[in-house]
């Protein structure tokens, strides 16, 4: 199914939630909402449900207005972040329950009803459980049969909101790995809302970043990490370094150092912000006239094959966080103390909050 939202407005109160947001949502892919808390991204989801309606705008199904539509004649499965199973209904219950609860023209039969059931807890690889409660079971077994009753009625849309978000660490990264193997056996079109970045860039086929109720950037995960439309999603995605300064003709003057920017050779005498991300830093020893930020290395630790160093900027006393292999920090025999310099090998200037 495809879902597009078209100028779609939502206030509460005084708090507009959402502002004049469109989007198209790819048929059979998996796409993350991302961004921070309050930015309208679990109010979009509930309207596609149907579980809010908009003040403005349309949601369109398959080309069709669907604002005004129930949510049970949506064909959509939702799954909330507290789970949201019976307790008092074994596992086979929960999952049977959608079945159950259908118009008796539509409802299978028990036969039906009971091979539909073991066959979608044997996808979510939890069969062996379908006598026990939801007491009995893990937080990560207790998603997985959320999302299988959210299945049991075929949904043509399944929508999840921060499906692991009560999880811990290792149990979402388990989850979400395999969700992402479970959507490439079904291709069911599918959202779901995060703030975790790392989730939506590791899971989703397409990532639409939010913020303060307006769509910010949508692309491939691979896309907006490396080609920002903001400082917000340059910010938001990831560590990255600000070098502050004035962009004047294709380069910007941070503190003592002058650094290209080529994009902006038409700019005169303008504030700008360049953006680097910690692996985008080259690190050389310091020599006098060099070409780089001079920084005093304050601290630098192994993390596996990549050295992770904390710098401070000699000239503005701006923290620098870089990332180079073990191997280099090895080669280049850095001391804590020691004076570096720092090239960056991309760098990202916005001025206004424009890249050019």
């Amino acid at each position: 199914m495809s879902i597009e939202v078209r100028a779609i407005d939502k206030r509460f109160g005084a708090f507009r939630a959402l502002d004049q947001v469109s989007l198209a949502f790819p048929t059979g892919e998996l796409t993350a909402l991302l961004g921070p808390s309050g930015c309208g991204k679990t109010t979009l989801l509930r309207i596609i449900a149907g579980l809010e309606y908009p003040d403005a705008g349309q949601v369109l199904l398959d080309g069709e207005d669907a604002s005004a539509r129930h949510v049970r004649e949506r064909q959509v499965g939702f799954v909330f972040q507290h789970y949201a199973l019976f307790k008092h209904m074994s596992v086979f219950e929960n999952v049977a329950f959608g079945l159950r609860v259908k118009p008796r023209a539509q409802r299978p039969s028990e036969a039906q009803i009971r091979e539909k059931v073991h066959a979608l807890l044997d996808l979510v690889q939890l069969d062996w459980l379908a006598e026990r409660y939801p007491s009995q079971l893990s937080g990560g077994q207790r998603q997985r049969i959320a999302l299988a009753r959210a299945l049991a009625v075929e949904p043509r849309v399944l929508l999840l909101d921060e499906p692991f978000g009560a999880l811990d660490a290792q149990v979402r990264k388990e989850l979400r790995r395999w969700l992402r193997r479970l959507h490439d056996e079904l291709h069911v079109t599918s959202i779901f809302v995060t703030h975790d970045q790392e989730e939506a860039l590791e899971v989703a086929d397409q990532v639409v970043l939010m913020n303060k109720g307006r769509v910010e950037q949508q692309g491939t995960p691979d896309a907006v990490y490396n080609e920002p439309a903001s400082p917000f999603v340059y910010g938001f995605l990831g560590n990255v370094n600000l070098f502050h300064g004035r962009v004047h003709e294709g380069v910007l003057a941070s503190g003592d150092s002058a650094l290209p920017a080529p994009d902006h050779a038409s700019v005169r005498d303008t504030v700008g912000i360049g953006y680097a991300r910690p692996h985008e830093l080259d690190i050389r020893p310091y020599a006098a006239g060099g070409a780089g930020i001079p920084a005093r290395l304050r601290r630098a630790r192994a993390i596996g094959p990549l050295a992770q160093l904390e710098l401070e900027r000699a000239d503005t006393q701006d923290p620098i966080e870089a990332l180079i292999p073990d191997e280099t920090l090895r080669q280049l025999g850095l001391r804590e103390g020691d004076t570096v310099l720092v090239q960056p090998k991309r760098l990202r200037v916005f001025v206004d909050g424009i890249a050019h």
